[in-house]
């Protein structure tokens, strides 16, 4: 049986890790390598590490910080922001992530998510995804945001997944916007219908505010995974008392 994965998320914003609220009123979350340090003690199957303000001020990836994480730290490092060229992924592969994650690149120009799938492999491409509830013509959509989420594009959630997992994509991380940093609940309707609509691993991002959140999304979501920040970064949970609460609750994870 396959585990399901808890992934904290670390938001980077020049050099330190910040929370925000929807994206925005971001506050001061701690140094990263010691976030990543403790996560890993705390039995975190993976890592996600997001530059949050790479793509909308135009600066360049975050290697330097992912080298100083992966020198004492050993679980998988998936890594965004910034990323517009395969030359980028390279740097951060090469860094020592093991997975990079692109959002707004990816919409610019879907064929980088083919272009990283052919040199390192689908299981290292993820496809980033900033969706948002917004009302268009009197209608409920969902619709994809670029930019650390200050850009909609136009283009609908359900079709880019599809066009994503057709270019190369391995993996969907499904940031729902309305939820985010909310501690309300994921988006369980949203990250269900991702889920069923494609073959690869979607985790699940946004609203975790309680282990019973993410029981949710684990089952009724369909979610392959669940990423959390808020609960873990002020010491509301630990990544092994979320994982315990699951095992209980009949949910397969890794134990530590």
């Amino acid at each position: 049986m396959l585990t399901k994965r808890i992934i904290p998320c670390l938001d980077v914003d020049r050099g330190r890790v910040v929370k925000g609220v929807k994206f925005f009123d971001h506050v001061d979350a701690g140094d990263p390598v010691e976030q990543a340090r403790r996560y890993q003690d705390q039995g975190a199957d993976e890592l996600v590490f997001y530059d949050i303000t790479a793509s909308s001020e135009g600066r360049g990836i975050m290697a330097d910080v992912v080298q100083r994480v992966v020198e004492q730290c050993f679980m998988p490092l998936t890594v965004g922001g910034g990323i517009r060229t395969l030359d980028d992924a390279t740097r951060l592969i090469q860094a020592g992530a093991e997975k990079v994650s692109i959002n707004s690149s990816a919409v610019k120009n879907p064929d980088l998510l083919s272009q990283i799938a052919a040199k390192f492999g689908r299981c290292a491409t993820v496809l980033g995804l900033d969706a948002n509830r917004v009302t268009r013509d009197g209608r409920e959509v969902w619709e994809v945001f670029v930019n650390g989420g200050r850009t909609p594009t136009g283009v609908m959630v359900m079709d880019w997944i599809k066009e994503a997992e057709s270019r190369g994509a391995g993996e969907i991380v499904l940031n729902v916007m309305n939820a985010d940093g909310t501690k309300e609940g994921y988006d369980l309707e949203m990250t269900a219908a991702v889920s069923d609509a494609v073959k690869i691993p979607v985790v699940a991002s946004g609203g975790a505010g309680s282990p019973h959140d993410i029981l949710a999304v684990l089952t009724d979501g369909h979610a392959d995974a669940a990423l959390a920040a808020s609960i873990f970064h002020f010491n509301e949970y630990t990544v092994g008392s979320v994982k315990q609460f699951l095992s209980e609750h009949n949910v397969a994870v890794r134990l530590v």
